[in-house]
């Protein structure tokens, strides 16, 4: 049995060495294809990490062409516009174009846009995003075809007569309180009938600070017996008006815009005094209070603010001035002296006095400074949305 074991051990002699020189030679014949198959991956890894930094870049300058097209910040020329410098983005230079196409062009009230940016590395070589978008534009002409709007209620008190259309999202006898003896000639409607857009602050104050950009703070009161026009200005804080003088008027030559409350006074000091819109937008953030006496308005114009609006002026403009009364976000007491003509508009609540007439003409030619579609595409409204049609790489 010994004899057999040893046998057997001694036959193994130099068997490793054999496995080990096959090892060898296959390992041999792998080696160089695997090193080559490595180094092209790392190549391809070194190339790809590169288009993907390309690929960043230029999707880098289409999302700032995007976000100057939400806040309009471009200005166009023949439809064109090209970023005057190279922008940087992962160490790569970055040209962007715009291009706007107007499908409507009587009107300019259909734009797509073509944004063009390319990625151009140290290498020379570079990326293309080329993508296509339609933007819709803050209209509020849907709201201006009413008499009276309102985000939720509206009591009209008996007496009134409307001479207009009536929306509210729900018309019924919970939301709309008609007194007796009221008059309607018009439609009440609701959601079901037409869709209304509401504006929200945010919009309406970054439409309206393009108007007052740099202009002077008229500072905390006027006199109308010292200061006969106003506007365009920025009033941080505050604003009230008075006149301690002989009765006269103050003319809007531009947006007034008051970043806090605006008081038409009638202490035991004041005189009469009428507000003439001449077609231009008081834009307070705060509220509005117009008294029951002393205070008159005239003209065509936008009345608009954020908080609550106590209208109670009297009415001094003819029958074909169209005004706009409008709370943003609160609610609008409404009892003027004399027939008003225009809309009324509050977004928690609408409230019409006994005795008073609203009329309704079109808006149409009354050079109401409100956001109403593209329109002037020099003056685009603020974006309310905007879709990706297309998004290439090339």
């Amino acid at each position: 049995m010994k004899t057999n074991m040893k046998r057997l051990i001694r036959d193994e002699r130099g068997n490793v060495l054999t496995l080990v020189l096959i090892l060898l030679v296959v390992g041999g014949l792998i080696l160089t294809p695997l090193l080559g198959l490595m180094s092209t991956g790392l190549v391809s890894g070194t190339v790809y990490e590169r288009k993907m930094d390309d690929y960043y870049a230029a999707d880098g300058g289409v999302e700032d062409a995007i976000w100057r097209l939400q806040t309009n910040s471009l200005t166009f020329d023949a439809g064109n516009y090209s970023y005057p410098e190279p922008l940087s983005v992962n160490e790569r230079s970055v040209e962007v174009a715009i291009y706007r196409y107007d499908w409507n062009p009587t009107c300019g009230e259909n734009f797509t846009y073509q944004i063009v940016s390319t990625a151009t590395g140290e290498d020379g070589c570079g990326t293309t995003i080329d993508a296509h978008l339609s933007v819709s534009y803050l209209d509020l002409s849907a709201l201006l075809d009413n008499a009276i709007v309102s985000q939720d209620t509206i009591t009209i008190k008996p007496g009134n007569e409307i001479n207009g259309d009536v929306w509210l999202p729900i018309a019924d006898e919970e939301h709309l309180d008609v007194g007796p003896g009221v008059t309607i000639n018009g439609t009440v409607k609701d959601s079901d009938d037409m869709i209304i857009t509401w504006p929200t602050a945010e919009q309406l104050s970054t439409y309206y600070l393009d108007d007052v950009e740099g202009t002077p703070d008229p500072g905390p009161s006027i006199d109308v017996k010292d200061t006969t026009t106003i506007g365009p200005c920025y009033r941080e804080g505050s604003l009230a008006v008075d006149n301690t003088g002989a009765p006269a008027t103050l003319v809007l030559e531009g947006t007034v815009y008051v970043t806090g409350d605006l008081e038409f006074r009638q202490s035991g000091d004041s005189h009469n005094y009428t507000v003439d819109l001449n077609e231009q937008t008081i834009f307070v953030e705060g509220e509005i209070d117009f008294p029951s006496s002393a205070v008159s308005i005239s003209g065509s114009g936008c009345i608009i603010a954020v908080g609550d609006i106590n209208f109670q002026p009297g009415i001094a403009g003819g029958e074909d001035d169209f005004v706009l009364v409008l709370s943003v976000t609160g609610e609008t007491y409404f009892h003027p002296s004399g027939d008003f003509t225009g809309c009324v508009a509050g977004d928690t609540h609408v409230q019409l006095q006994p005795g008073c007439t609203i009329n309704w003409i079109s808006p149409e030619g009354k050079g109401l400074d409100i956001p109403m579609g593209v329109g002037d595409v020099n003056e685009l409204p603020p974006v309310t949305g905007l879709r990706i049609e297309s998004w290439e790489i090339e």
